[in-house]
């Protein structure tokens, strides 16, 4: 491993004509990355964010839930939109009406959900198979959208005996696409095992555009390291941000060489009522139970009496419950 140096925040990335200030992004998530964690995640530190994936045939469609998933607000820019789909001409099209309606500052084109229901139609890292495929769906997204930066977030390859990250990286960067996050598993690892960051190394080193390393970083220290070990050009959190939004403040803080102080009882206590608060605010009420239990189940860890309370908010079925819950929990730990 190499020494550990301290790494700067490159004030200079530039992922096609967006200029960014703040290499840590939010990554796109199903079921998670929606307007209140998003918000959450800008206020903790993070310089970019993306929506959860969305539906190439759901756009297309007119599909409401679809375009529910891909909408924000300005706040919460800068901010990606990532689409998937298995058919060329219809991700064309379905990027080309997220930009006509939403204008996000960039559109990311997902090679890497690994989920079978997604992969077996050839779309998500299933795309990996055929990188011609892979190509054919890219070329017609940069078409499609020539005003706003075009990315790729991807998987490393189908399997150990087939990894394609770094010629499909060359292939991309020559059609046009903006910059790469890849996360070095492969589609039949899944979320198992370890990500082989040394594959984000050899594509940062074959290619001129912005590579984005996603995949194991827990905490500032793995960031730091995966800075130092790959030469990435930013790095993309995902399940590290889980009950955890002050990872991004935490690696900021490590890049711009502040003291980081980690989350107390408290903050995390208040966290929960955050969260409730702004799911409350943009969901109906039985989404918000359901996500709101979701995450204070990630919130909800590491001090003594913790599993109680976690069982506690499982089995409550309105937001009064939850309401009533959360007052309970602030008098028990004193918070204000």
């Amino acid at each position: 491993m190499l020494a550990q140096k301290n790494i700067e925040v490159n004030n200079n990335l530039k992922i096609g004509k967006l200029e960014l200030d703040n290499p840590i992004f939010l990554a796109p998530m199903a079921g998670v990355t929606d307007h209140s964690y998003r918000v959450i995640a800008r206020e903790m530190g993070a310089g970019v964010v993306y929506t959860e994936f969305v539906s190439s045939n759901g756009i297309i469609r007119e599909n409401q839930k679809t375009f529910d998933l891909a909408s924000f607000t300005d706040s919460e820019r800068p901010i990606g939109i990532q689409v998937f789909g298995d058919d060329h001409v219809v991700v064309g099209e379905s990027a080309k009406m997220l930009y006509d309606r939403l204008q996000p500052d960039i559109i990311d084109i997902n090679f890497g959900c690994p989920v079978p229901k997604v992969t077996k139609r050839g779309a998500g890292s299933g795309a990996l198979k055929d990188l011609d495929v892979m190509q054919e769906i890219t070329s017609a997204v940069l078409d499609a959208v020539p005003e706003i930066p075009i990315t790729v977030k991807m998987r490393s390859g189908i399997d150990k005996n087939s990894i394609v990250s770094t010629e499909a990286a060359i292939r991309l960067e020559k059609i046009g696409v903006s910059a790469i996050t890849l996360h070095p598993r492969t589609m039949k690892q899944q979320y198992t095992g370890f990500a082989d960051w040394s594959l984000i190394k050899e594509m940062k080193d074959s290619v001129q555009i912005p590579i984005i390393g996603n995949g194991d970083i827990q905490n500032a220290d793995d960031a730091m390291r995966m800075f130092n070990e790959t030469g990435c050009d930013a790095i993309m959190i995902a399940r590290g941000s889980l009950g955890n939004p002050w990872i991004f403040r935490s690696i900021k803080n490590k890049l711009t060489g502040k003291t980081d102080t980690p989350p107390t009882l408290s903050d995390r206590i208040q966290m929960c009522r955050r969260h409730f608060e702004l799911l409350k605010s943009h969901k109906y009420e039985k989404v918000c139970v359901n996500l709101t239990k979701k995450h204070l189940n990630w919130y909800l860890k590491g001090f003594a009496g913790a599993s109680d309370w976690r069982k506690k908010f499982m089995v409550t079925k309105t937001i009064e419950d939850i309401d009533k819950l959360l007052k309970e929990l602030f008098i028990e730990f004193s918070v204000k």
